[in-house]
């Protein structure tokens, strides 16, 4: 069997590093007892980031959304496009701050719990586009999935239902006379 058909591969802007070394600190200092963790968070934090962004990776391809990512524990999710119900954006003040975004993957059926969210990436290089890439090739899966199950009943000709429309009647005629039978 054939590797599906890549059509989009996700880029991640570098300031997403700057996020990911700095976020974390800034709520240590809102928390004030937590801010003398904060070179040491900042120093080990430094040394993960990059080998983090190394696997981290997010592939369109023409049935599945496939994201990797992971240090230690690796985990890739391939997500059918089809359960996808929404690609929520998402922009806190540092990301802000820094031009950067992240989404929420959504499915039908998802088993993270009420609230959570089956994936969460942050940092893509035009996360709008890539998101209203994935939603388009999600809409083309279903137009096409929609266009066969329209031309099945167009396929029945008028001698076919009028088969059927008789064998309805025949029953009811059938059930009719059984009730009005005084046995």
């Amino acid at each position: 069997m054939a590797p599906p058909a890549v059509l989009l591969e996700g880029e991640f802007d570098k300031r997403v590093k700057t996020y990911w070394l700095w976020a974390t600190p800034v709520l240590f200092a809102c928390t004030i007892v937590l801010i003398p963790l904060i070179p040491i968070y900042v120093i080990v934090a430094s040394l993960f980031v990059n080998r983090y962004l190394v696997n981290l990776h997010c592939t369109l391809t023409e049935r599945t959304l496939v994201i990797k990512k992971g240090i230690l524990n690796k985990v890739e999710s391939t997500i059918p496009l089809e359960k996808i119900t929404d690609l929520q954006l998402y922009q806190g003040p540092v990301m802000r701050h820094l031009g950067i975004k992240g989404f929420r993957v959504e499915t039908a059926g998802q088993s993270s719990g009420p609230g959570g969210h089956l994936v969460n990436m942050i940092g893509i290089v035009d996360t709008d586009g890539f998101r209203e890439a994935v939603l388009a090739q999600r809409d083309a899966i279903d137009d096409r999935k929609a266009g066969g199950s329209i031309a099945a009943p167009e396929a029945q000709t008028n001698d076919d239902l009028a088969g059927v429309v008789k064998d309805i009647r025949d029953t009811l005629a059938r059930i009719e006379q059984r009730l009005s039978d005084p046995n």
